[in-house]
């Protein structure tokens, strides 16, 4: 019994032994970049993170401490997915759009259990209309309502389609580029859960769409994305473009392209520590009473969304964020201010790349495709059939 006891615990401390081994001798990922497209920027700035409105109705907006520039500061309007509330959640993403010179505007377009879905895009428009509102005269946010991105995760990503489709009619600014990671939670019916597309042949012309997706959990993002730039029939095909971000496992730790991939916490944004400001002087002192709260099945989140939002408030910031996700839409804002189009990313030999890892193996590039949008019942049964790789 003994020699036995003896044997396992030897052949466990050989495991260990051997995996620490591997484990020191794995390959890194690759640093995020000091600068350009996905890099560090100005660490030396202080962020200034301003909780707009009162209540449930409010929006986070971040930029960067001091005077914004004469030209002002783009504005990058970030659609959070749903359950996502808290800006921790991208906070990784958010300080590396600070940092760059952007204003960053966070709605808080759902109360969780309490907000139906066919009601967030309606409240993200008021939030980032009453936010625009605010920051006007402000010399150190400075919006410059000539260069405006919207930025849409999973449900936020037709959110995003929804607002620019009635950018117009809301009185909002015309974004210049739509941003849609990993997106989702579209409803399939009237009836059905998710947030309902409005009118997205309405989406101007000039707009650059992007859509960019992990290789893990594709299906529903697959079809999601398509989905999105198909019906935003008015947006040549030049101006759209399809991006997927592959897994690679080479070394420690792995990259994996999840759903929750574009996530990536810190701390430092965390939502609960950003108090509003004063109430202004000439505030109205009654508000109109909201209408009675009446709850609905579609209000709570799924079991399913609630394990996606525990994986999103845990997901670290690695290669696939500074290298996949930021990166491109780095690449994608410059083309779309630019007023150049999609090929031109295409051309751009950074957009792909992905660098190496520490022993100089290459990571596994992006996918960059040119969509082919062919309507559902036409499609051909294979993916190779729905798009055209570059």
């Amino acid at each position: 019994m003994r020699l036995n006891v003896l044997r396992g615990s030897l052949a466990a401390g050989l495991i260990l032994a051997l995996a620490g081994i591997t484990g020191a001798q794995a390959a890194t990922p690759p640093a995020q970049p000091a600068e350009g497209p996905g890099g560090v920027g100005d660490r030396k700035a202080t962020i200034v993170k301003r909780l707009l409105g009162r209540g449930t109705a409010t929006t986070f907006a971040f930029h960067a401490g001091g005077a914004a520039p004469e030209a002002g500061r783009p504005v990058a309007v970030f659609l959070h997915g749903w359950g996502v509330v808290n800006p921790q959640s991208y906070g990784g993403w958010i300080d590396h759009l600070t940092r760059q010179g952007w204003l960053v505007l966070y709605p808080r377009f759902q109360e969780v259990n309490r907000t139906r879905p066919a009601d967030a895009p309606g409240i993200a428009d008021t939030l980032v209309k009453a936010a625009l509102a605010d920051l006007a005269s402000d010399p150190d946010a400075k919006p410059d309502l000539s260069r405006v991105a919207l930025i849409g995760h999973l449900a936020g990503a037709p959110i995003a389609f929804d607002m620019a489709a009635g950018a117009k009619q809301q009185g909002l600014p015309v974004p210049k580029l739509i941003f849609a990671a990993a997106p989702g939670g579209i409803a399939s019916g009237p009836k059905s859960r998710g947030i309902t597309l409005s009118e997205l042949p309405s989406i101007d012309p000039s707009t650059l769409l992007i859509t960019m997706v992990g290789d893990k959990d594709t299906r529903a993002a697959d079809l999601a994305a398509k989905r999105l730039l198909r019906e935003a029939s008015a947006v040549p095909i030049e101006r759209k473009l399809f991006v997927r971000a592959l897994s690679d496992d080479h070394g420690f730790p792995a990259l994996t392209a999840t759903l929750a991939a574009p996530a990536g916490t810190d701390a430092a944004y965390d939502g609960g520590a950003i108090k509003p400001g004063p109430e202004p002087k000439d505030a109205a002192k009654d508000a109109p009473k909201p209408p009675p709260f009446r709850w609905s099945a579609d209000m709570a989140l799924t079991g399913e969304q609630q394990t996606l939002v525990s994986q999103i408030n845990i997901a670290r910031v690695d290669a696939l964020d500074y290298l996949g996700f930021w990166k491109t839409f780095d690449i994608a804002a410059a083309a779309a201010f630019a007023g150049s189009d999609a090929n031109a990313m295409k051309n751009n030999p950074r957009l792909a790349d992905m660098e190496r890892w520490s022993d100089g193996w290459p990571v596994k590039r992006l996918s960059v495709e040119t969509p082919r949008l062919v309507a559902p019942a036409a499609q051909a049964g294979t993916p190779s059939a729905n798009t055209r790789k570059r």
